[in-house]
């Protein structure tokens, strides 16, 4: 049938389609077909776009085409969109046949009724703020206000309350992530007794109390924030990032507000707060490539790419990363608005720095106020102090060795493992430090004469705790310094000789621990010995200049200068090389390395050149003029001049003694850093998302979409400002996102199923008005996350019994009305720890280093990249809570991942539940839970009456929270009289089974035997498995 043919048939459909269309919704019913099946072709991407044709605006769509419409309002029959749709002819309908897409006859009803009644457009749903659209609640639950309104409507009733140990067992495992023991079931039992509705209130106000509710809900964050404790990459190095970890654990005890807890992270470093800066390390959760000769901006760029994305899932509830290469094909998000986000989060510094306990804080607040207290007093001995720093500053200036900074042409890091690259007058090398290694510059000089060459190590944001170096303390040593020359007549290189070197500061002479070394080296030149700056040119490779200051100042900027023996006169065109050899890294482990990463090099044709007798941080202050000098530059200038006045020697001493006591941080956290004025970037589109092929300026910017940005300051917006944008109570989105994740965490699904996408492609929530009233009162709750989830636990909804009939599951299988409660298999994490917590081996200590878990000596062996770290938890530590296991991008934990648990190599918005044999092979044969079933059978032995009706009863509730029913009895000791007939003909060795080694019996309890542990280890293992052991019921 032709299009004509086809429009003559649909007018008379005209009156028909406006009754029908009445309940037609343009967000419910026609977006989803829309962005489905038509705007790739028809929408935002105009890479994309066919007939010049947007269907996706309401005026485009509509707009008169020479006597033609696409979409005619109330004319159906004058729509080429309806007569396409339901054309026959391959050359005219749409979707065409190669898209592969196709309408079903639902769907052309729904568009050629929506047409018929006027094609009204509207928003989608998650672009409008959320509203409560009832008034009307006030003392009921909301959730329950909804539900079983919509309930009634549908003739439907909600299930029975669930019985009481099913529900504390709910609740404990949606509060705190562990089970409870039969004694606190009990007392909640008594307690229901006398008030049920306050027992529960009660509970739950204990259980949010608890320090482990914030472990069992750091997990949610953890995965779409995709935290791991490797790199990632060919390498997957160990990163310190744990710190940041427990900053989650605590802020959701104390229930930080949510849009605290989103600013904190997104731009925390800019907040002057220690603690908010450990929060902002959750942009630096991702991926770090440190393989061998990567370029560093291409991964520098990658990375902030996968902090859109993340931003993207885990706040915003967008696919974002679909504009990264183009303009979004769904959602009304443009390539350059993609660009204008991306430039907020491009202008950081990749830092690290240390992380410091309350109590270390504490101690370096009252050293700091004591050393300006001290500081203080220089003014009573010394009034005209601040004239006498700058009569030293001109007079050190006017004695100072001229310097003529080097502008290479050519540099290198010998075996093209490091890229180094300019930044100004300065070289970085970045990426992974090798154990050892040989950087080299070439300069081409003017006619001249050389009496020295200056090294210095200049402090870059890029570097650990802002350093020059690129260990994690960011200090750094050199073991030779080179110079070479080539005369424009030479053709190979000749050496220079030199004479004398002196550094502005160098540590003491010592020894470096053993596994600072090579391991091809001999005898006592396995020792590296660090000290002062002669040892840059005594020609031994174990000898080296390490200018390390001590705590909190070790990593400042530091110069070294190196004489030549004999003045070095060389005409135009020579070529000048230099060479630094950097071998006192260790065993191969970044954090072992002492390499250098931020430097410059200069000549100077002045007589007997020195370092300066001051510390090259006060240099370096002097050089920027007084009315532009920055806080850091006046304390390295008073801190060095003051060290120059012999009156001051009292007030010095007492100082340097404070230093001393400077705290030592225990671990470090990887954060952004807001750069630099000389180092900020200006952000440009990238065409197709290649980082090297850069387009027009971007300015920071928003999406028009959603919400304006509120200037708070007169100044350009900047990353801060992006952060308070994105926990604006005007977002429409933040807060629904967030209370969709609490939703999918206790229901094992979001009331919006695609928690990772609220765009177009998203379905319209079966409960949209009462997510919408969650996420104002979430709001108005001050961002309280324990409220909201307060609020559903303490529904009529969560308390539902799981338990559904076959009618009742037939017509809702997914429960999307909520006609009953939640049931699921836990999270990998709470599978491991109900085993722990059941057999008491649960070690509940929190916080600090990830604990290596036991794995296969194969995976292991075979795994790319040194495993020397790896060293398998003992004692109480092999049983931590699965929050602290060590998490191996390259090599997931294969319990954790048997049963979903992400790899953290992108942000995870929600786990995909799989079935696999895999699932039940874990629990009956895994090392620590065949642990948890031995240690199960001793606590059953010792802790319940010594018979088997007691022991089972006692068993079966720490595994279900329950008591077992007759037949359930019955079974368990069916089976315990087959295994020990097992046991007893010798089929199966008892000692193996209960200790895991033959020749090791038992520890037994009283009135017990080892036949006994045997069997009751066996049974354990399937209590363990068992799927009601696994669910949340």
């Amino acid at each position: 049938m032709n299009s004509v043919a086809l429009v003559v048939l649909l007018a008379g459909s005209n009156v028909f389609a406006q009754q029908a269309s009445s309940k037609i919704d343009f967000g419910r019913d026609i977006l989803p077909i829309l962005s489905g099946k038509c705007l790739q072709c028809h929408g935002p991407d105009k890479n994309q776009r066919q007939a010049e044709l947007r269907l996706d605006i309401e005026a485009d769509a509509k707009r008169d085409r020479d006597g033609h419409f696409a979409i005619a309002a109330g004319k159906p029959g004058k729509s080429e969109l309806v007569a396409r749709v339901f054309s026959n002819d391959p050359d005219v309908q749409m979707p065409p046949a190669e898209s592969k897409l196709v309408l079903s006859e639902t769907e052309k009803r729904l568009l050629r009724d929506w047409v018929a009644a006027g094609a009204t457009y509207s928003k989608h749903w998650a672009f409008d703020a959320p509203v409560k659209s009832r008034t009307d609640i006030s003392t009921r639950n909301p959730i329950d206000v909804f539900v079983h309104q919509r309930l009634k409507d549908k003739g439907w009733q909600a299930a029975q309350p669930a019985e009481l140990n099913v529900l504390c067992r709910r609740i404990y495992l949606d509060l705190i992530g562990l089970p409870p023991s039969p004694q606190e079931i009990d007392q909640f039992l008594a307690a229901t007794k006398k008030d049920r509705t306050a027992a529960i209130s009660g509970l739950v106000d204990k259980l949010m109390k608890s320090p482990h509710f914030g472990e069992k809900w750091a997990r949610h964050w953890l995965d779409v924030a995709r935290y791991a404790d490797s790199n990632g990459f060919e390498k997957d190095l160990p990163r310190k990032q744990w710190a940041w970890r427990d900053w989650v654990v605590r802020a959701l005890n104390a229930d930080m507000p949510y849009n605290d807890f989103i600013i904190q992270q997104v731009a925390g470093d800019m907040m002057g707060d220690p603690d908010a800066l450990v929060g902002s390390g959750f942009l630096r959760n991702g991926m770090v490539n440190e393989e061998g000769a990567i370029v560093y901006e291409q991964f520098r760029i990658e990375a902030v790419f996968d902090r859109m994305d993340c931003i993207g899932k885990a706040v915003l509830g967008l696919s974002i990363q679909c504009a990264q290469c183009h303009t979004h094909k769904f959602d009304p998000l443009t390539h350059d608005e993609y660009y204008g986000m991306f430039a907020f989060l491009n202008d950081t510094y990749e830092a690290q720095s240390w992380v410091y306990t309350p109590q270390q804080r504490e101690q370096l607040q009252k050293l700091k106020s004591q050393i300006a207290k001290l500081e203080e007093q220089i003014g009573g001995k010394h009034p005209a102090w601040q004239a006498d720093i700058e009569k030293w500053i001109a007079q050190e200036k006017a004695d100072a060795v001229k310097w003529s900074v080097l502008d290479p042409h050519e540099i290198e890091w010998e075996g093209g493992v490091n890229h180094p690259q300019r930044e100004d007058d300065t070289i970085l090398i970045l990426g992974h430090p090798t154990t050892s290694g040989q950087f080299y510059s070439i300069s081409k000089l003017e006619a001249q004469t050389i009496t020295g060459v200056r090294l210095e190590g200049l402090q870059h944001g890029d570097l650990p705790n802002f350093g020059p170096g690129r260990n994690y303390l960011g200090t750094f040593t050199i073991s030779e310094l080179e110079v070479y020359r080539k005369l424009p007549t030479d053709k190979d290189w000749q050496p220079v000789e030199l004479a004398n070197a002196t550094a502005d500061f160098s540590s003491p002479d010592q020894d470096l621990p053993e596994y600072f070394r090579s391991s091809s080296d001999k005898g006592k030149e396995k020792v590296r010995r660090v000290g002062p700056a002669k040892y840059l040119i005594d020609k031994k490779v174990r000898t080296g200049w390490m200018p390390d200051r001590g705590t909190l100042i070790r990593h400042t900027d530091s110069a070294a200068v190196v004489q030549l023996k004999t003045p070095l006169s060389v005409p135009d065109g020579t070529e000048l090389k230099i060479r630094l050899q950097m071998n006192h890294g260790g065993d191969g482990d970044p954090g072992d390395n002492q390499q250098l990463g931020s430097l410059r090099l200069s000549v100077t044709s002045d007589n007997g050149p020195k370092a300066t007798p001051f510390d090259h941080r006060a240099w370096l202050a002097m050089q920027v003029p007084a009315d532009q000098r920055t806080a850091d530059d006046k304390t390295a200038l008073l801190r060095n001049w003051r060290k120059t006045v012999a009156a001051l020697k009292p007030i010095n001493d007492q100082i340097a003694a404070l230093e001393k006591q400077f705290p030592v941080a225990q671990t470090s956290v990887m954060h952004p850093r807001a750069t630099l004025a000389k180092h900020q970037r200006e952000t440009r589109l990238l065409d197709r998302g290649t980082w090297n092929k850069p387009k027009h300026v971007v300015l920071p910017g928003v999406p028009a979409i959603l919400h304006p940005m509120e200037a708070t300051h007169t100044g350009p917006v900047n990353r801060l400002d992006f952060a308070k944008w994105l926990a604006n109570e005007k977002s429409p989105l933040t807060a629904r996102v967030h209370v969709n994740r609490i939703w999918q965490a206790i229901f094992g699904v979001g009331l919006v199923r695609t928690s990772e996408d609220f765009g177009t492609r998203s379905a319209r929530p079966e409960y949209l008005e009462m997510l919408d009233w969650l996420a104002v009162n979430f709001m108005e709750s001050g961002w309280s996350q324990k409220h909201v989830i307060r609020t559903i636990i303490n529904s009529q909804t969560y308390q539902q019994s799981s338990r559904s009939s076959g009618e009742s599951y037939n017509r809702d299988p997914r429960n999307q009305l909520l006609a009953r409660g939640p049931r699921f298999r836990v999270e990998a994490e709470v599978i491991r720890d109900i085993a722990l917590t059941a057999s008491g081996l649960l070690n509940r200590k929190m916080g600090g280093p990830s604990v290596f878990p036991p794995v296969p000596a194969n995976v292991l062996e075979y795994n790319f990249g040194r495993m020397h770290y790896w060293k398998v938890a003992e004692g109480a530590e092999r049983y931590r809570r699965s929050l602290y296991i060590f998490r191996k991008r390259s090599m997931p934990d294969p319990v954790l991942t048997s049963f979903d648990a992400p790899n953290s190599d992108f942000a995870c918005a929600r786990r995909v539940r799989s079935n696999t044999p895999l699932a039940a092979l874990v629990p009956l044969n895994e090392p620590v839970f065949v642990e948890a079933a031995r240690a199960l059978s001793l606590r059953v032995l010792r802790e319940a009456a010594p018979n088997d009706e007691a022991r089972t009863e006692y068993a079966f509730r720490l595994a279900t929270s329950r008591h077992p029913t007759q037949y359930e009895k019955t079974t368990i000791q069916d089976l315990l009289t087959k295994l020990r007939n097992r046991l007893a003909d010798g089929w199966l060795s008892i000692n193996e089974v209960a200790t895991g080694d033959p020749k090791t019996k038992p520890n037994i309890p009283e009135k017990s035997t080892p036949q006994d542990a045997a069997a009751w280890t066996l049974v354990a293992r399937v209590l363990l498995n068992m799927d009601e052991t696994l669910s949340k019921n």
